[in-house]
């Protein structure tokens, strides 16, 4: 997979050999980009990008991918993880020269939502400039005769919602036989939203041998036999434990009564600071945003219940600071990377204890500092214990 790396077996001049992996051989931890034996063109976007030091997950994946080595990545949101896979699969395809064949695609990644998707393929488009390689989504709630229409002559990396690359396979629309890179980004949020059917029928037709690399914030059990089912002879990498919170967060509770939530968002709102405020259900997250939007704020929402096109446009607003609050499911918890939010606060804490751990990583982004918030009622208290157990 791609051309070998000639720092494997090699003990280079300000690397170390952080830990063994099952196999019982070193991994060289990389600290600058430059030490990689990557194409020009990718170099060159390194350099442009303001690239120069590798995350610690970049560090330690990098070089395995480069060997063609599957991986088991374990960090949670914000650590890098998009350029980990994607430096790897690009050099990689640069080095299968030739078009792909029609309705095929080389690589796939798939992703658990369709905000994951998108980002997922404007962080890889830089790194292609000046190749001839080409990236292509699919996700719901967009036409999925566009979607075919883009898929007919093949491309070079599909990026895809599990969901609609389903849809896609039984209207024949896409071959994956001969795909032979693989990429599972947030696989567990993936096992969470009820993806896993969907991954069993996809597995099958994807293109052997093949290089896979998965990348999840949390070991659940159903994830390992996901990991077994997949990956063959992987290198895991873990940069952080599952459960510990984003660095350079401060954390603080308020325990009020339920009727008074409300009142209490609306004392700690800061009117110029980004806030991304989290509800549990798409009903609770509308009526919240009207509210909030009729009290004078500047608000908008995400959730299920909107259109591709609206959470776009949301998330495009809350970007360029048009709207400074963004109320929000569990839906753009993971991968949505928005440096600018000073504030996240849990309207309501997850029902899942691990997704405040991802809630709380939208803030203090690219070494930022943030504060991460938490509105309690005593209907929550089991719901904090287990939290609280998590981390």
């Amino acid at each position: 997979m791609g051309r070998p790396n000639p720092m494997s077996g090699l003990a280079l001049p300000g690397c170390e050999r952080p830990s063994e992996d099952p196999s019982g051989s070193k991994d060289i931890y990389v600290f600058d980009f430059d030490m990689l034996d990557l194409s020009p063109s990718l170099q060159k976007a390194l350099k442009q990008g303001g690239f120069s030091e590798p995350t610690p997950i970049q560090g330690k994946a990098i070089p395995l991918a480069l060997e063609g080595h599957d991986i088991l990545g374990l960090a949670q949101t914000g650590t890098g993880k998009t350029l980990a896979f994607g430096l790897p699969l690009i050099e990689a395809l640069l080095a299968q020269p030739g078009k792909p064949h029609p309705k095929s695609a080389k690589a796939l990644i798939l992703a658990p939502t369709r905000e994951l998707v998108g980002q997922i393929a404007d962080s890889l488009r830089p790194l292609m400039d000046g190749t001839k390689l080409r990236i292509t989504t699919v996700v719901g709630g967009q036409s999925i005769g566009r979607q075919m229409r883009a898929l007919a002559n093949g491309t070079d990396i599909l990026v895809a919602t599990p969901g609609r690359l389903i849809d896609l396979m039984e209207r024949r629309a896409v071959d994956l036989g001969h795909t032979r890179n693989l990429v599972l980004d947030e696989a567990d949020q993936m096992l969470d939203l009820g993806f896993i059917h969907a991954l069993r029928k996809i597995a099958p037709a994807l293109g052997t041998p093949r290089q896979t690399m998965l990348f999840s914030a949390t070991m659940p059990k159903q994830m390992e036999e996901l990991s077994r089912g997949y990956l063959t002879d992987p290198r895991r990498i873990q940069v952080a434990p599952p459960g510990k919170a984003a660095d350079k967060v401060t954390q603080s509770l308020h325990f009020v009564e339920k009727a008074d939530k409300p009142r209490k968002l609306r004392d700690i709102l800061q009117p110029d600071d980004l806030t991304l405020v989290f509800a549990r259900t798409k009903h609770g997250a509308e009526k919240l945003m009207k509210g909030l939007v009729a009290d004078g704020y500047k608000a908008a929402s995400i959730h299920g219940n909107k259109s591709q096109g609206q959470r776009d446009r949301a998330l495009k607003a809350f970007r360029a600071g048009e709207v400074n609050v963004l109320v929000a499911t569990d839906v753009a918890a993971r991968g949505i990377d928005i440096p600018g939010v000073g504030y996240v606060i849990n309207y309501d804490l997850p029902d899942v204890a691990e997704n405040y751990v991802h809630r709380i990583g939208r803030t203090a982004r690219a070494g930022r500092e943030g504060e991460a918030i938490a509105l309690v009622c005593a209907e929550e208290m089991d719901l904090l214990k287990q939290i609280e157990k998590t981390m």
